[in-house]
């Protein structure tokens, strides 16, 4: 499977793991996006999770509303932006992860990183694969 440019749904506890820890996938992760290896998708509303989540554990995490705000722009500038047209809900265990199955749909993206996969079976139906951070680094090695 070839890296460069592969398409993915990045969970939000998949950020929030890559910016509390520089050991382990989901930093590779960040680090792979940095570099062009890994193209994400978003949407507004995974942006505003993303923000929410970030800015609820900005202590935990060392970061000022500054440094958030520059975290979120460059994950803008990084990535493909996706208007979704149609939703799917509900359809998953957890209804606060449908909004990831309408992104991976109305984008075509096959894989959602995630630490949580098994909140997301029933998305293999729409021929999308959730993955966790280490698996994905390691088929892609």
């Amino acid at each position: 499977m070839p890296l460069k440019g592969k398409r993915i749904i990045l969970d939000t506890n998949v950020l929030y793991a890559g910016l509390y820890s520089s050991k382990g996938a989901s930093f590779r992760i960040l680090q792979a996006i940095e570099a062009g290896k890994l193209k994400i998708v978003i949407s507004p509303t995974l942006l505003f999770e993303y923000e929410d989540i970030l800015k609820r554990n900005q202590k935990v995490l060392s970061l000022s509303n500054h440094e958030i705000e520059e975290i979120l722009d460059y994950l803008c500038m990084k990535s493909e932006h996706q208007k979704i047209y149609f939703l799917w809900r509900p359809h998953l265990p957890d209804p606060k992860d449908d909004h990831l199955l309408e992104l991976a749909i109305a984008s075509g993206t096959k894989l959602i990183v995630t630490h949580n996969t098994k909140d997301f079976e029933g998305t293999k139906e729409f021929g999308i694969r959730p993955i966790t951070p280490k698996k994905l680094m390691e088929d892609i090695l």
